[in-house]
This record gives structure tokens, C-alpha cells and sequence, in this order.
């Protein structure tokens, strides 16, 4: 229990007549039996109010949470006293993470409960422990500070972002346009006839079904279903360059929720997925899965990676790739260039796998670069030096892309996007894939 600042104000005041009655005898005993009459006083404040250790606290969440998604959390406050209460409560999430909602002040009457939700963002995959609760009050009159703490540590697993691949299902559903995944028209051979929709802008001629648009009397267009039973290899770059971080979130954490979510729409299609995650050397593989069941055990072998700083060796990488997987498959390479001749190492090695296999490099954008590419500089002698700065960061933004643009020359599918839209820009070129019947 602690005095707050009326407590503190009211015993400054009464210091007044205190010092006062250095000059004057009857103003020492005023200022005396004010602080008498306020001592009882607080001490009556303090044990007629009710003590916020009343207060039973239950928390309730999940076992897994996703990273960089925010994760509901919902304590329950019981007064168990006679009296109602007003607590300022607080919480111990898991760190490092983001919370919204706490602290918050909750009023509870006698014998009746209340809830506080709030969100927690966590920046870390893995084990994660809750601590302890903690609760404080203000008695009636406002004189005292009451503390309290409740134990409910609880540990919790921090997941790749789980919660993402709820809505795969409309990134996936019949290769159409939905948010974030483009439409693809269907081409080459072996193509199955699916069903009759409404002609799309961009839908070849020879998809037309004429005697249906004469019928109705509009633009009518056949689908077709894509192959099923293909392959699909994740390689995963878990080296120093993915430790960077955007919004307290890793780079390898954005490559890992977008390999989750392509595992997910790649089940759904009927395809199987393998995950190798490698730096210096090859430090996690998951063997072909398929379907649901195949997604959960991904996540379940994926969920403790961390990266590591140390250089990426894209040459055993590749070694790796034709030692453990010679199906022919799509090869997706998740990474994160941090300039030209990291680009140009890539490219090096990752061209000599377009056989058997064909080849996608995902590659998140070095979003500071490219903010201070798009900067104009200020007028004087600092925006002169300024300006040097921009050109410097747009020339090796020039750099790096055409060294893209030499290797998607070269027969290798490049996709670059912002860490934020990783996932919905691979799940668009998947499919694009699987709509062009590319393998």
C-alpha cells in the first residue's frame, strides 16, 4: 500500500501551521491535530476500503498463438468481497511482443465478475511464458494505493501465423480473383473441363464457348481444373540477412507465414510440400506432406527456427535440394537480398536447378532502401549531401533489379514484395503456376 499525491498533499498542508508555530505556539498545536485528525482518517481510508487482493483473476487464451498476428487474451475478474471495487489491472504477456488494451480499469460490485480482452502481438516464435497479474485500487477516499499481484503463469507456443491460413481458402478457390492473387487464364495441354462462368477480361479466345453465349447472350467462358498430385519444395533462407526485422517482426518470420500459407493452398489443390530451412548449413527438414494433417505437422516442425546470424551458403543449399529431392517440382527459394552481389550469389546457384526443376525466388524488398530511394531531398547545403544519399540508395535499387530482371531472363520465376505481402504474392504466382500448367 502506497500514499498517493492527495495523501501527500494533505500532509504538506498541515506542515503549514507546523512551521508556523515557530513564531507562534497556538499554530503548532493546529497544525498538529490536523495531522492527528488526517492520520485517523487515512487510516480509517485504509481499513474500511476494499483490498484489491479480493479480487480472484482467472486468464484465459489459447496454447498457440501466431506471430506478428494480434492473439486475443481474456482475464476474469471475481469480486469476491462484499463490497464493489474499481482495480486498474495489468498483465505479463509474453515477451518481446506488442500489447493493445492493457492497462485497464474494470468496476466489479460485490460477488459479481468482469472481463478485460485485450491483444498481444508477439515478435518471437517458440515457447512463451505469461507472468503474473497485477492488480491496484484506490481507496474510497482517494488517501492510499492498494497493490496486489496473482499468480498465473502459463506457458503458450508461438506459431508462424496460423491465423492467416483461415483465409486461404479465398486466395485459393478456383485459381479466381480474390484479394491479393491475381487471375490467371489456363493454357497448355491435358486441361479437364470444369464448368461454365462469365467471361473475364483476359480469358483467351479459345475458351469461349460459343453455343452457351449464344444461349444467353452473353460472353460465356469453359474452365478447365488444373493437374493435380504435383510437387512443391520451400527453401527457406535462415541466414543473417532475414534476421532483419519490419514492425518487430523478422524477416524469417514473414517467409515462414508465407510458406505455411502456401503449404495450406497447395493442399487444397491436391499438391505435396517439402520445407528445407538452411543458412551455413541445412538446419531443418520437413519431408513431403499433403493435405490438413500434412499443414499441422509443417507447423509443428517449423515453429522453434530461428535464424542465425551467419552467412547463407546458397551453394550447399542447392546440393542439398538434388541430394533429397529430385521429383520435379516447384522450387521456391524464400530470401531476403540486402544488395546486388547477394543477388548475384542467388542467381549463380539457383540457376542450375532449372533442371528438372522449375525455379521461383521470393524475394522480400529492403523496404529502408526503398523509402529513401523515393525521398526528395530539401533545398541547401544538408539536402545536397542528402541528395547524395538518394542517389546512392536508388543506384543500387537500379542494381538489384536488373540483376532480377537478368534472372527471370534466364528462365527463373522472381516475385519481390514488401514483407507485408510476401505471403499473398507467392499464393498469386503458385497459382498462376498451377493455372498455366508451367510444370
Amino acid at each position: 500500500m502506497t500514499p498517493t499525491g492527495r495523501l501527500l498533499l494533505l500532509f504538506g498542508l498541515c506542515a503549514i501551521p507546523l512551521a508556523a508555530g515557530a513564531a507562534s505556539a497556538p499554530w503548532a498545536d493546529v497544525g498538529l491535530l490536523a495531522a492527528a485528525l488526517l492520520a485517523a482518517a487515512a487510516a480509517w481510508d485504509a481499513f474500511r476500503s476494499p483490498a484489491p487482493a479480493s479480487v480472484q483473476v482467472e486468464r484465459e487464451a489459447a496454447e498457440i498463438f501466431s506471430v506478428g498476428a494480434p492473439n486475443p487474451v481474456t482475464l476474469h475478474l471475481t469480486n469476491r468481497g462484499t463490497t464493489p471495487i474499481t482495480v486498474e489491472v495489468d498483465d505479463s504477456p509474453p515477451t518481446p511482443s506488442a500489447v493493445d488494451g492493457l492497462p485497464a480499469t474494470v468496476a466489479l460490485p460485490a460477488g459479481r465478475t468482469g472481463e478485460v480482452i485485450y491483444h498481444v502481438t508477439p515478435h518471437l516464435r517458440g515457447p512463451r511464458a505469461f507472468g503474473r497479474v497485477f492488480l491496484r485500487s484506490r481507496t474510497r477516499w482517494g488517501l492510499w494505493e492498494r497493490h496486489a499481484q496473482v499468480r498465473e503463469e502459463r506457458t503458450v507456443r508461438v506459431y508462424p501465423n496460423v491465423r492467416a491460413v483461415r483465409g486461404a481458402e479465398l486466395l485459393a478457390r478456383q485459381n479466381r480473383r480474390t484479394e491479393g492473387v491475381r487471375a490467371s487464364t489456363l493454357r497448355g495441354r491435358g486441361r479437364e473441363f470444369d464448368r461454365l462462368r462469365e467471361y473475364v477480361r483476359g480469358d483467351e479466345v479459345r475458351q469461349i464457348d460459343w453455343k452457351a453465349t449464344a444461349r444467353t447472350g452473353g460472353l460465356v467462358s469453359r474452365e478447365y481444373t488444373v493437374e493435380r498430385n504435383q510437387s512443391l519444395l520451400l527453401l527457406l533462407d535462415s541466414g543473417r540477412a532475414m534476421c532483419n526485422a519490419t514492425d518487430g517482426v523478422t524477416h524469417f518470420d514473414r517467409a515462414l507465414n508465407a510458406a505455411v500459407l502456401l503449404t495450406h493452398v497447395a493442399a487444397g489443390q491436391g499438391d505435396t510440400t517439402a520445407l528445407m530451412a538452411a543458412g551455413a548449413s541445412t538446419r531443418r527438414w520437413v519431408p513431403p506432406v499433403r493435405g490438413a494433417a500434412g499443414v499441422r505437422s509443417l507447423v509443428r516442425q517449423t515453429y522453434d527456427l530461428t535464424p542465425r546470424y551467419e552467412a547463407s551458403d546458397y551453394g550447399a543449399m542447392v546440393r542439398e535440394v538434388r541430394t533429397r529431392h529430385r521429383r520435379r517440382s516447384l522450387v521456391v527459394l524464400l530470401t531476403h537480398a540486402t544488395d546486388d552481389v547477394q543477388l548475384a550469389e542467388i542467381a549463380r546457384h539457383v540457376r542450375p536447378l532449372r533442371s528438372p526443376h522449375l525455379v521461383l525466388v521470393a524475394l522480400l524488398e529492403n523496404t529502408p532502401l526503398a523509402e529513401r530511394a523515393a525521398q526528395v531531398p530539401a533545398d541547401g547545403a544538408a539536402g545536397e549531401r542528402e541528395a547524395f544519399r538518394i542517389a546512392a540508395a536508388a543506384e543500387l535499387r537500379a542494381r538489384q533489379r536488373r540483376r532480377a530482371a537478368s534472372l527471370a531472363a534466364d528462365g527463373v520465376l522472381v516475385v519481390e514484395a514488401t514483407p507485408e505481402n510476401l505471403s499473398a504474392a507467392v499464393v498469386s504466382r503458385y497459382l498462376e503456376v498451377k493455372a498455366k500448367h508451367l510444370l
